[in-house]
This record gives structure tokens, C-alpha cells and sequence, in this order.
């Protein structure tokens, strides 16, 4: 992935903004709310195993060239083909899971409970480094989980059809998610922490597509490419590249320029973002109390990144 670099390398500040970095948080913001989109688009015409081979299949082949590079200029550490092994299982559960969430509820309501991940994330964090054990003793990491919890129950109570079979599925599939995340991006960080995450992304990028395509030929309808139009390539290809190659790198970009926090508190606004998207496309609403509680469980989700990262920084 060695086009970060370039990403990375121009000094652009304007009286204290970084511009290089507010626009990869904007470019990471728009193109992971744009993903939902084209999935829930696809899933009339293919199923979510199939998707999410063709779609990981695109970014990963966008970024081997440069795998490729880094390998033959011996940039690339020998030992991340080993240490990807299991954050490639994790996000391979996690991104199966992922696209056969919206095949039962909407993107905007699949991706707010998405956020839940933060919990898990918190949580194995406190598990696995040592150092980040002071949030116990942080009441604004407390207050933020609470409010968090508190922000999925009314979510969830106040789904006028959360009684639907379909939507019960729907969701146990989405907090599911969540879990995965949170044990994928911990994973990351014990296996890549002294390895390049960006060569370390692109091998598990090709891990993922091997685990991908087993998944496809045993579970799923992979023939059914065979009659998808120009218009479902073009929201295969393009959300392949968009929202996993490109969205992964612009995010990474701007945490290396600007830290972890900013960043991870702009992706907060994903859920609204795809709301209004999917509203438009889709017809997909949320009612005035769903909104309420969504609004606190992404302030929850901010408070506790808020303390974490000021944790990181004492």
C-alpha cells in the first residue's frame, strides 16, 4: 500500500488545519458511508457470500502492485505473512457477517449498530495491554460506555418492526459484527505492532479473499455472476476500490498525520451520513426516539474514544 505514502507526505497546513488530513478523514467518511449503499443495491442480484468475494477481490488485486513493490525492495517484513493469520480469520468471519447484515435491515440501522464495536473494542483493549487499564479508573470512559448501552437498548426498543423475525435476525447478524470487529482490530494491533499496518492490510487483504472464495463456493451462488449487468459490476468494482481499498488507506493516513482520535470521532457520523443516502435510494427512515437514542449511543462512542486517547497520550 504504498500509495499512502504519497497521501502522507505533503505538509499542507492553512492558519492550523491540516488539510491533508481533514480531507482523508472527509475522503474515509464518505467513501465507508457509500459501502452499505452499494451492498444493500447488490442484494437483489447476488448473494452476500458472492459480494463479498467480488468486492474484496477488486480492492485486493487494486493493491498487489504495490504488495508486490514493497516485497521486491525488501520493504516488506518477512514476518507479517505469519502474523496476518489471525486478523485475516477474524475479518473474514467479520466481513461475512458484515454484508449479510443488510439483507435483513437497513444500512443506516445495520451501520448504527455496527458502532457498538467500541464496546468490544474497549473491552479486549483492557484485556490484552496492560497499559490501557487506567480507563478503568476514568470516569468519562465509564460515563461514555454507558451512555453507549444505553443509546443500543432504545434503539432497539423503539424498531417498530424489531419483532419481525427477519429483523431479529437481522440484528443478532449486526451486533455479531460489532463482536468481530472489535476482535479483528485488536488483533491488528497485537499482531502489526511493530510491523507496517499498511503491508500488513494488504497480505491480510489476500488472506481474506482465499477465506472469501472458499466461503463462496461452499455457501454461495458464485455462477450467478455470470448475469449481473454493467450497472451491478460497476457497484462491485467501484465500492471494491472506494470503500475498502481507498476508504482503509485515506483513514490510516490521517491518524499517521493527526492522531487517532479526530479521525475515529469523524467516522462517528457514518450512521447519519448513510442515513441520508439511504433514505434517498431506499426509502429508509428512522423514527424521532430511534434518532434519540442513536445520537447517544454515537455520543457515548465518542466519549469513550475521547478517553482513551487522552489515556494514550498522559
Amino acid at each position: 500500500m504504498q500509495r499512502e505514502q504519497s497521501f502522507v507526505s505533503e505538509d499542507r497546513r492553512y492558519g492550523g488545519l491540516d488539510v491533508t488530513a481533514t480531507l482523508a478523514c472527509g475522503g474515509a467518511l464518505v467513501f465507508w458511508s457509500l459501502g452499505p449503499i452499494f451492498i444493500k443495491y447488490l442484494t437483489g442480484h447476488i448473494d452476500s457470500w458472492t459480494q463479498n468475494l467480488l468486492r474484496y477481490s477488486v480492492a485486493c488485486v487494486f493493491w498487489l502492485p504495490f504488495l508486490l513493490v514493497s516485497a521486491r525492495k525488501g520493504r516488506l517484513d518477512p514476518r507479517t505473512w505469519r502474523r496476518a493469520i489471525v486478523p485475516a480469520c477474524a475479518n473474514i468471519v467479520m466481513q461475512s457477517l458484515w454484508a449479510a447484515a443488510f439483507y435483513y435491515i437497513g444500512p443506516a440501522f445495520m451501520v448504527l449498530l455496527t458502532k457498538t464495536n467500541i464496546l468490544w473494542i474497549a473491552g479486549f483493549s483492557l484485556l490484552c495491554f496492560p497499559e490501557e487499564r487506567p480507563l478503568l479508573r476514568s470516569r468519562r470512559f465509564w460515563a461514555g460506555l454507558s451512555l453507549a448501552v444505553t443509546g443500543v437498548v432504545g434503539v432497539l426498543y423503539f424498531k417498530v418492526d424489531g419483532g419481525e423475525a427477519r429483523t431479529a435476525a437481522g440484528v443478532v447478524i449486526a451486533l455479531a459484527t460489532a463482536f468481530m470487529w472489535g476482535v479483528y482490530t485488536v488483533s491488528v494491533r497485537i499482531a502489526f505492532r511493530h510491523i507496517d499496518s499498511r503491508a500488513g492490510f494488504s497480505v491480510i487483504s489476500i488472506y481474506t479473499v482465499a477465506g472469501l472464495s472458499a466461503a463462496a463456493v461452499v455457501f454461495g451462488d458464485v455462477g450467478r455472476c455470470a448475469r449481473l449487468g454493467a450497472g451491478q459490476w460497476a457497484a462491485v468494482v467501484v465500492s471494491g476500490v472506494l470503500s475498502i481499498a481507498l476508504a482503509h488507506v485515506f483513514y490510516y493516513a490521517a491518524m499517521r498525520r493527526i492522531g487517532a482520535t479526530i479521525p475515529g470521532l469523524v467516522i462517528l457520523a457514518q450512521p447519519g451520513a448513510v442515513l441520508a443516502i439511504s433514505h434517498a435510494v431506499f426509502g429508509e427512515s428512522m423514527n424521532l426516539w430511534q434518532v434519540l437514542f442513536g445520537v447517544l449511543l454515537l455520543a457515548g462512542a465518542g466519549l469513550a474514544i475521547w478517553a482513551q486517547q487522552h489515556l494514550r497520550r498522559e
